[in-house]
């Protein structure tokens, strides 16, 4: 902690303790990638120097999945070391027990929030979390190495297939070995089960448990999308896509060496930044489609604020998300990270708008995003989902053709629900 840090945060427990409030050390955990770690400090040294309480941060690995199987045992145990947790998007039906219901504390704030964000972190009438950003994914490209090639952006999976191997060709014929054509979230993560849901969709194959609870997922439109996402790797893709999460993939489009990248919103601040390679090059559209007639899926991420029920600092924490989600907040969040906020007003802000227009034109696929299923699958979704990114990446691997795992995946799935969910 600096000295300016220590004199304001003394400064402003002084004013406490001259109320009569009472200064509180509060923890949150946090996983992050690019920035969203440098912003949150600077957001939170704010929010010290405001209110005198302080707040440490317990950072957590990259992978979502990590991260749940973490809070899973912080919160089993009751731990009292945790006060605010970062939560993805899917996961207030599976935790909602172990959080404070949020709905009388915000009952003044609601109504600023985008309601599908609400809706989607409220449980049995429960709020369980408020939201802090949210996700959608887009195909980024370089738009200068499609024009030196004459080539549209790809409306289609098979187009992007075909324009990449094209660029490709014609890129390493001039000695660019290092190039790729298309890298994504290819590991056997949750990421892989974002990824692949879209391509699934886009087929036309439906979801791996669909809203009803049902298993349909063994069907001709998901093995053909499957069956040319595994064509892609030591093609287009290269062979170590089996092992990307995120900032791997980004790493790869940024330093100038993919043409095309499926991330989220994240990216986008970064690759366009002043010490990005291919800063001036990037554009972004929606993710392709699986062909005519066929719609473009994007699924939908984001990241949520709870405060644990066995914190032993509750108002304080309440207090902290709600700073941590106001319109400053996520006002600044936007325009540094380029992370979609969850409160309406923000997105018709002049200055977000200037800084980083992505945002606002990304509105529409943000409402029309793919939810994935843990509403139907309840608290075994981690495991659904599990069984599917498996099934998944076996089939990217050449371990078996995707007609063989997915009728393994539906066998799986079936067994995991048994009479019902």
């Amino acid at each position: 902690m600096t000295l300016i840090r220590h004199l304001m945060t003394g400064l402003a427990g002084a004013a406490l303790l001259a109320t009569g409030a009472i200064a509180e050390d509060l923890t949150i955990v946090h996983g992050s990638v690019g920035r969203d770690q440098e912003v949150l400090r600077s957001q939170l040294d704010k929010f010290e120097a405001q209110t005198g309480h302080t707040v440490t941060i317990v950072s957590m690995p990259e992978s979502t999945t990590d991260q749940f199987g973490q809070y899973r045992l912080w919160l089993s145990a009751q731990s009292t070391d945790i006060d605010v947790y970062r939560l993805d998007v899917i996961w207030a039906p599976q935790l909602a027990e172990h959080f404070v219901d949020l709905t009388e504390a915000t009952a003044d704030i609601r109504d600023q929030f985008i309601p599908s964000t609400l809706e989607g972190q409220t449980v049995d009438g429960k709020l369980v979390a408020l939201p802090m950003f949210i996700g959608a994914p887009a195909l980024y490209y370089r738009q200068d190495l499609l024009e030196k090639y004459g080539q549209e952006v790809p409306a289609t999976w098979a187009e992007l297939t075909e324009t990449a191997a094209l660029i490709l060709e014609g890129e390493r014929a001039e000695g660019n070995s290092d190039l790729q054509g298309f890298v994504f979230q290819g590991a056997a993560y949750e990421g892989l089960t974002c990824n692949a849901m879209e391509w699934v969709a886009s087929y036309g194959g439906g979801n791996f448990v669909e809203p009803d609870g049902s298993i349909g997922i063994n069907n001709p439109q998901a093995a053909e999308a499957l069956t040319l996402a595994a064509s892609w790797i030591g093609t287009i893709a290269p062979e170590g896509v089996l092992n990307y999460k995120e900032e791997d993939a980004r790493g790869v489009f940024q330093s100038g060496n993919a043409i095309f990248m499926r991330n989220w919103n994240y990216a986008y601040a970064l690759v366009q930044g002043d010490d990005s390679p291919v800063k001036g090059m990037v554009g972004v559209t929606q993710l392709p489609s699986g062909g005519e007639g066929m719609s473009s899926a994007a699924t939908l991420g984001g990241w949520e604020l709870g405060v644990s029920k066995y914190s032993e600092h509750q108002e304080a924490s309440i207090e902290l998300i709600k700073f941590l989600t106001n319109y400053e907040n996520q006002k600044e969040r936007a325009i540094v990270t380029s992370r979609p906020p969850t409160l309406t007003a923000v997105y018709n802000d002049a200055d977000v708008a200037a800084e980083q227009p992505f945002i606002p034109l990304w509105k529409p696929v943000l409402d029309g995003t793919l939810a994935r299923p843990s509403a139907a699958a309840k608290r075994k979704y981690n495991e659904a989902s599990s069984l599917f990114w498996t099934a998944v990446h076996n089939t990217l691997s050449g371990n078996g053709a995707a007609e063989e795992n997915l009728s393994r995946l539906e066998a799986e799935l079936t067994r995991l629900r048994g009479p019902r969910w």
